[in-house]
């Protein structure tokens, strides 16, 4: 009876259902995390530090995790490893995802400094700070794609035509970031592509390791590299100022601002979806024959 009745909740109700638990469950759990460290929430120009930024974050992960772990227990009726987190023989995914962001981040930061749109002014080394980051934008990666591609892809996704429920998934990965500092049309747009960069993979593979891998990867190496992310300013070991903010250089949003981003992003979609839909031929033909034989 149990099972019927989940059968009539449809993917797109269940992300419905999970708006409101989520935003008290989680809300909950930052201001305890924000309250422990000592944060003024009401205070909307504080500048937190990178260690409170890092609690805070690890309060989002908990309540993250706590929801969803009830609704796929209660409502989707499924394992919670079944959002993705699956490791049989998905290590080269996660190395390929932390590669893949490293490559595009620092040819961008390259070609910006080759064409003079952004210049050196200080290297500042603190392993500390270092450390702290990557703890930071792990937890960052695992939080965003948890939710919007381990349940909210995988969600409309039995509800809608794939690619339809992955370009509504980012959408909504695009306007989760609409309040982030210096935020822009230009920019949301950038932060569209990159939940279609994000979530390509899992449509077709229903795991999470390599979009956490290069959510991850984007956003770290961009804040080392001295770039703001989504508008927002963490930790760097390279300081640079920019001449001119413009589209090219991203401004105060970083390199998700600008044109660099944008088309890197449409060359990364294009390889990842030709490499799919190449290796489903693969397998289709090898089907087929074994078929025969």
């Amino acid at each position: 009876m149990n099972t019927m009745h989940t059968n009539k909740v449809k993917g797109w109700q269940r992300i419905l259902l999970l708006i409101v638990p989520y935003l008290i469950v989680v809300g909950i759990l930052q201001y305890i995390g924000a309250l422990i460290v000592g944060v003024d929430i009401t205070n909307l120009e504080s500048q937190e530090t990178s260690i409170q930024l890092l609690i805070i974050s690890i309060f989002d992960l908990l309540g993250t995790f706590i929801v969803l772990w009830m609704f796929m227990q209660n409502v989707d009726k499924s394992p919670f490893i079944n959002l993705g987190f699956h490791t049989k023989n998905r290590l080269k995914e996660f190395l390929y995802g932390i590669f893949l962001g490293l490559i595009i981040i620092s040819l961008g930061f390259l070609l910006l400094l080759y064409l003079e749109e952004i210049f050196i002014v200080e290297v500042n080394f603190d392993l500390e700070e270092l450390v702290i980051s990557i703890m930071l934008f792990t937890s960052v990666a695992v939080v965003e794609e948890t939710l919007m591609r381990g349940y909210i892809l995988k969600n409309l996704m039995s509800s809608f035509n794939k690619y339809v429920a992955l370009v509504i998934s980012s959408i909504l990965f695009a306007l989760m970031h609409s309040f982030n500092p210096n935020i822009s049309l230009f920019s949301l747009f950038d932060l569209f592509l990159a939940g279609i960069l994000l979530g390509l993979s899992y449509v077709y593979t229903k795991n999470l390791w390599f979009p956490i891998a290069l959510h991850l990867s984007w956003n770290l190496f961009q804040t080392l590299l001295g770039f703001n992310v989504s508008g927002q300013d963490t930790y760097s070991i390279i300081e640079f100022q920019i001449q001119e903010s413009n589209l090219m250089n991203g401004g105060l949003f970083g390199l998700e601002g600008s044109y660099i981003s944008i088309v890197a992003e449409l060359i990364a979609i294009l390889v990842i979806w030709k490499y799919y839909n190449g290796k489903k031929a693969m397998n289709n033909l090898s089907n087929r024959s074994n078929t025969l034989a």
